[in-house]
């Protein structure tokens, strides 16, 4: 180890503007500043650390190199307001542990703190920062150049969701989650098989807490040490790129953890939180919200989302909790919150760092996207900033996931009388950028399973899965799936342990399994399934009205010259012979997927390829289609081009 110098005053990584876009909330690279840098200074390397704790009356770095002394080496703070301290320290290399302790100028205070921009932290449950470069040797210049179509709104998006530490164990090793480098083979052997387009993680910034999966974030800056090495997770993300496959990462700007060694009352004052807690603590995660209002926490967060885009070349965020930003009485009663200058409950100040954001992210990076998870009817959230709207490019479709596992928990006998919960969600399909979401919130908290979610014997429970999945998939928006989901995992999701993987040793499960496979594959081949996800064009109802029988049809139109889609779901056990749809085009109609194929589970009732339509036009323009609709059961027809359509 190289010897520990005295700290060096008078070198800084921060420029006159720096500074000033920092307080003014426009710096979006704060990680190029802040925290610790390793550089060489006259000769001499060794590690610049800037931190900013305005109202400290003093601050110094502690670490194993100077055993934990708060006096051996202090840091200055700028004379230019800014409440940034700084300084160099020569011979303390890559691998040091230190924080920073910090005596306020408030009451006596004294704390030990990790660095808010830390790129690497010690393992949980330890708690110090670690110094780290994020040098790397990218090989993924292709992707990088050609991912606007792969992430585009008219392209074919089907997230795989994971939990990093529980997809799967090392084996010889009890419950011991793989590596970031076990995880690039693992993982991208099975995206490639099961035909996904992308890979969201739950989020993989530091987290003391394992139990909160990674949404108590602590390091904002920092990959979790609990798998890896930060180069090591750029490995993974580099190899996924080189196979194809997006990388998205969830993000958690709503709230921070209250862990004391964390930015809560970071200098002896609340300086990244709100004073007062009807509006700086937020009661459902017993967590700090942070004060979006304040211009350097801006800065703060903007550039935590600038450098996953920038540091590990992630395709989009996921912007975790939006609705508990954007409303102050979020999960308060009366009396426990504070309404906005001009009376109201929308969160001004968190509504302009959100268009804000989104600005700077699409500016600097224009071929990702930014999509966010919000589960109210806030107007406009992913329509641009200057239409008044939040800027997102994508938000989840939480009224359609309830809607339709609502209807789906129904015993198929009393279907009928809900047919307006699979209906109802095309009033409103276009209103927004949407994604269709059964995400990992839906299998954890005693909700049970996606399959037990299902009625009936075992067998209609996997029909009504497959049923599920080829509705989601021939409705507008794109798509995700939460891990286990794919095969029916039966137990509701435990983050420690494993998924069942076993349970693919039984037919039910691997037939759902192979379902899912296949309509992958089908999705990313035909444009009408993805290129109008956004647009009225792009979708035709045959008869959303036959209540009676629980069957819905519709056509999925593309934008371009490829054929359109016609999707046929029977809710009910009971199949259809002669079932008459009037379709737009006259022809042949292959019968391109069927959910109740014998080599999926089903009965095998089916069309025996195709069926063809009448050759007269209808009244109106319309020609007579006469099918099989089997139980339980979604089937994709494809037009086979002799005459127009409509």
């Amino acid at each position: 180890m190289a010897q520990i110098g005295q700290v060096m005053s008078g070198v800084s990584l921060f420029s006159p503007e720096d500074v000033y876009l920092f307080r003014e909330g426009n710096q979006a690279r704060l990680y190029d500043k802040m925290g610790a840098h390793l550089i060489t200074h006259d000769g001499i390397a060794g590690t610049y650390f800037a931190v900013w704790a305005p109202n400290a009356k003093s601050v110094s770095v502690i670490g194993n190199f100077n055993q934990w002394n708060d006096q051996a080496h202090p840091l200055s703070i700028r004379d230019d307001a800014s409440g940034i301290w700084e300084g160099f320290i020569p011979g303390i290399g890559s691998g040091e542990v230190y924080k920073y302790h910090i005596v306020s100028q408030h009451n006596d205070y004294r704390t030990d703190k990790t660095d808010p921009f830390a790129f690497f932290s010690e393992v949980p449950p330890q708690t110090a920062s670690v110094v780290w470069g994020l040098d790397y040797q990218w090989q993924d210049a292709r992707w990088m150049r050609n991912r606007r179509k792969k992430n585009a709104s008219g392209a074919p998006i089907s997230i795989y969701e994971i939990h990093f530490g529980s997809w799967r164990k090392r084996h010889e090793e009890h419950n011991c989650s793989l590596t970031y480098r076990e995880m690039a083979s693992e993982l991208i052997r099975y995206l490639k098989d099961m035909g996904y387009t992308h890979v969201e993680f739950l989020p993989l910034m530091e987290h003391p807490f394992y139990g909160s999966w990674g949404y108590q974030i602590i390091g904002y800056f920092a990959a979790t040490s609990r798998y890896g090495t930060p180069q090591e997770l750029m490995y993974l993300i580099d190899k996924l790129h080189e196979n194809g496959f997006g990388v998205i990462f969830d993000w958690v700007p709503s709230h921070f953890v209250s862990d004391g060694h964390g930015l809560v009352y970071f200098d002896g004052t609340h300086l990244y939180e709100h004073a007062d807690r009807r509006k700086g603590f937020h009661p459902d995660w017993k967590s700090y919200i942070f004060n979006y209002g304040r211009t350097e926490v801006r800065s703060f967060l903007i550039s935590s989302a600038l450098f996953w885009f920038d540091k590990y070349h992630i395709d989009g965020l996921r912007v975790d909790a939006v609705a508990s930003m954007l409303y102050l009485d979020y999960s308060r009663n009366n009396g426990e919150w504070v309404p906005n200058r001009y009376g109201g409950r929308e969160n001004i100040e968190a509504i302009d760092f959100l268009r804000r954001l989104n600005e700077v992210v699409y500016e600097k990076y224009p071929d990702v996207q930014m999509i966010a998870e919000e589960s109210t009817a806030w107007p406009l959230v992913s329509r641009p900033t200057s239409d008044g709207g939040l800027g997102f490019g994508m938000k989840w479709n939480m009224g359609w996931m309830h809607d339709t596992l609502a209807y789906f928990s129904q015993d198929p006998l009393y279907r009928k009388h809900h047919h307006g919960e699979l209906t109802f969600s095309m009033l409103y399909a276009f209103t927004e950028n949407f994604m269709l979401p059964f995400s990992h919130d839906e299998v954890v908290h005693g909700k049970g399973s996606l399959v037990n979610k299902m009625p009936g014997d075992d067998w209609q429970k996997f029909a009504n899965m497959r049923l599920l999945y080829g509705y989601m998939y021939g409705h507008p928006g794109k798509k995700l799936m939460f891990m286990g989901q794919e095969f029916g995992q039966r137990a509701e999701w435990n983050h420690e342990k494993e998924l069942e993987w076993y349970v693919l040793e039984y037919a039910p499960h691997r037939d759902l399994q192979r379902w899912v496979r296949e309509l992958n594959a089908f999705y990313k081949n035909e444009p009408a399934l993805y290129e109008n996800d956004f647009h009225h064009e792009g979708f035709q109802w045959i008869d959303c009205h036959d209540w009676q029988r629980s069957v819905l049809s519709f056509i999925r139109k593309p934008l371009s010259e490829s054929p359109p889609i016609l999707v046929v779901c029977n809710f009910t056990p009971v199949p259809h012979s002669g079932y008459t749809l009037r379709v737009p085009c006259g022809g042949y109609w292959k019968e391109m997927l069927n959910s109740d194929a014998k080599e999926y589970g089903g009965s095998g009732q089916g069309n025996l390829g195709g069926v063809e339509s009448s050759v007269e036009p209808l009244p109106g323009g319309h020609y007579s289609l006469s099918i099989t609709v089997p139980p339980l059961a979604a089937v994709f027809f494809k037009y086979q081009p002799k005459t127009s359509c409509e």
